[in-house]
């Protein structure tokens, strides 16, 4: 029974991924009819009520509501940006280019958990992490230009404040249960991205309405997906699978918008998705080495 849960903590993750894809894809749907914050704010209010009656069903009513709020303001405003980021980028950029972006997201988070929370970061982690961003730089420049290009820095401003989130999550880890984690990211999400869209508010147009309420079903079911994963197994088994979400970019974009990433997209991302899996085993071996306390 035992040797089977690493395999179901792997499915548990290729699911997540799909599903996320899926959702991805209703955001690209939607973002060229209506403001990037209310798209933001829509992700968020579409997956609220599911994502309520998971946490209830999880978690003590008391525990969603005795939290450490400042972090989770604090992840809430990061959600946002990263949102009007991602979404703002996907109307100009195929999804599969945008997810090659934001696999560097792994290598920000260990940068940024050096000076941040503390964690040694050694020089190979360092140089992988510096390998990662010349990946990055090679996605955004596919013609040339790509640099120039709002899209391309929209996507790279979300996969810093997603980096960014991450850090917030490993503190409130500490103190708050998953569902309580969950439910304020999206309740904050919904209410800070829809305070600031009122000003340029488009009406749903009904034939939106059934893609709002697909981003709503498969983020949620994402979400549970994901935390089924890590709560089964090692996160240096399962973090790797992220990296499959560029297959379904692929998949869909030819599906829905008859696209295709180049070769330099192609080649930035096997720079990016190598520089990820030599840190997660550089990781995976100091953990090893330096068991903890």
């Amino acid at each position: 029974m035992t040797a089977s849960l690493p395999a179901r903590a792997m499915l548990y993750m290729l699911v997540a991924v799909a599903l996320f894809a899926l959702m991805d894809a209703g955001l690209k749907l939607l973002s060229p009819h209506y403001p990037a914050l209310q798209v933001a704010m829509l992700r968020g209010a579409s997956a609220l009520p599911l994502v309520l009656a998971w946490a209830l069903l999880g978690a003590a009513a008391g525990s969603l509501v005795r939290v450490h709020w400042p972090l989770h303001l604090l992840r809430g405003a990061l959600g946002i940006a990263m949102m009007f980021g991602f979404v703002y980028g996907l109307r100009t950029l195929p999804l599969s280019t945008a997810y090659a972006i934001t696999f560097v997201s792994p290598l920000l988070v260990t940068a940024m958990a050096g000076p941040l929370l503390g964690e040694k970061i050694g020089p190979r982690r360092w140089i992988a992490i510096a390998i990662g961003l010349v990946g990055v730089l090679v996605v955004l420049r596919p013609t040339g230009a790509g640099m120039l290009t709002l899209g391309g820095l929209a996507v790279l401003l979300a996969t810093l404040c997603w980096a960014a989130s991450a850090i917030t999550v490993r503190l409130l880890a500490q103190r708050d249960s998953t569902q309580a984690m969950v439910l304020w990211f999206m309740a904050i999400l919904a209410l800070g991205a829809g305070a600031l869209s009122f000003h340029e508010w488009r009406p749903i147009r009904t034939e939106h309405i059934w893609v709002i309420a697909g981003i709503g079903v498969t983020g949620t079911l994402a979400q549970i997906a994901l935390t089924e994963a890590f709560r089964r197994g090692e996160a240096s088994l399962i973090a790797p699978l992220e990296y499959t979400a560029l297959v379904w970019g692929v998949m869909l974009d030819v599906a829905l918008w008859g696209v295709l990433p180049d070769g330099v997209t192609w080649f930035g991302a096997a720079i990016i998705v190598a520089s990820g899996l030599y840190l997660l085993r550089r990781e995976k071996a100091q953990a090893v080495a330096v068991p903890p306390p």
